[in-house]
């Protein structure tokens, strides 16, 4: 198998356990959903202690420590992905599985809105015109469920702002995740110490096999991971891009198919319009990668203009040498 059709194996079996997340959540119960928030926070620790250690991948520690300002990073990313998986498993508890879906829909019209807000970044014509429909589409769905799809808005929001503060920390996914789970450790433990002395954790009270799932919320959350590393350093970031669309859509198909959420028109029409944009995204991007790999490939094979030949010299002697040495400058990958 070549390693392309290895990233897809891994990538499709990344996004696809993201994907069936709706249906380990409610296997968990009777647990509420802070319970089972403090469980994947503590076991997701321990879990990717281990699989770190037999790896012996812990130089990035000493370093990470003694940069505060990096550290502070890590707290902001550890609030708001606690956010983030929190309203998760509330929302799939409570019977909202179709809204959550939307909720990873709309994360990169989210994310595009937010790198104009927070980096100022300027948006092609395309994007502006998909972030516009994104916004029609949100209105057209408060109409349709009658509220603010809140529960959407704050996965997207807390999942887009996690993207813009991981950007910034520039860590591997294990080693992030390792990061921010020791920083939701103790209060996530401390959380759990609390519920079993008022008597109401579920992790001793409903058998081996509830206390069992429980603590495999680590595993749940580490393989996809580990996955999805896989796939990325096999396949082209364009590649990626659109395979994250498969767990929002394994997750909307089983809102619709398995939980038989309902769906009126209304919902139906706030959704077309936010895959409307999403096309218009995909479509987008994929173009400006094609022009640029274009444009590289063409001034690659442009001849540089020949230099009229010099007397020889020092001067000449020394450029000379400068230019057969090794570039000694570290170069980023082209995507």
């Amino acid at each position: 198998m070549g390693e392309e059709r290895r990233g897809l194996v891994y990538g499709f079996a990344a996004y696809g356990l993201w994907g069936a997340f709706p249906l380990y959540w409610p296997l968990l119960k009777p647990a509420g959903a802070m319970e089972i928030l403090a469980h994947r926070m503590v076991w997701s620790l321990i879990v990717v202690a281990v699989i770190l250690l037999v790896r012996r991948r812990w130089a990035w520690l000493g370093e990470l420590v003694r940069q505060p300002k990096r550290l502070g990073l890590v707290a902001t990313a550890a609030a708001l992905v606690s956010v983030n998986w929190g309203m998760y498993i509330w929302g799939v508890n409570s019977g909202h599985v179709v809204e959550t879906a939307l909720g990873y829909f709309i994360n990169p019209l989210v994310t595009i809105a937010l790198g104009v807000l927070v980096l100022h970044e300027r948006l092609r014509p395309v994007q502006w015109v998909a972030v516009g429909i994104g916004a029609v589409s949100v209105a057209v769905l408060t109409i349709g469920y009658g509220r603010l799809p809140w529960i959407a808005l704050t996965l997207a929001f807390s999942f887009g702002g996690y993207g813009l503060v991981k950007k910034k920390i520039a860590m591997g996914g294990l080693e992030s995740l390792a990061a921010e789970t020791s920083v939701q450790f103790l209060p996530a433990l401390a959380f759990l110490l609390v519920l079993g002395a008022r008597g109401d954790s579920t992790f001793t009270h409903h058998g081996p096999g509830h206390a069992a799932l429980l603590a495999a919320c680590g595993l749940v959350t580490a393989i996809p991971l580990i996955f999805f590393g896989m796939a990325a350093t096999r396949l082209p970031l364009s590649t990626i891009g659109l395979m994250q669309y498969t767990a929002p859509i394994l997750q909307f198909l089983l809102g619709i198919l398995y939980f038989h959420e309902h769906m009126p028109a209304e919902r139906w029409a706030g959704f077309l319009l936010v895959w409307s944009a999403l096309v218009l995204l995909t479509w987008d991007a994929l173009r400006t990668a094609h022009r640029t790999h274009a444009a590289l490939a063409a001034a690659a094979a442009t001849p540089a203009p020949e230099s009229p030949p010099a007397a020889p010299g020092p001067a000449a002697t020394e450029a000379a040498a400068a230019d057969a040495a090794p570039s000694l400058t570290p170069r980023r990958p082209g995507w």
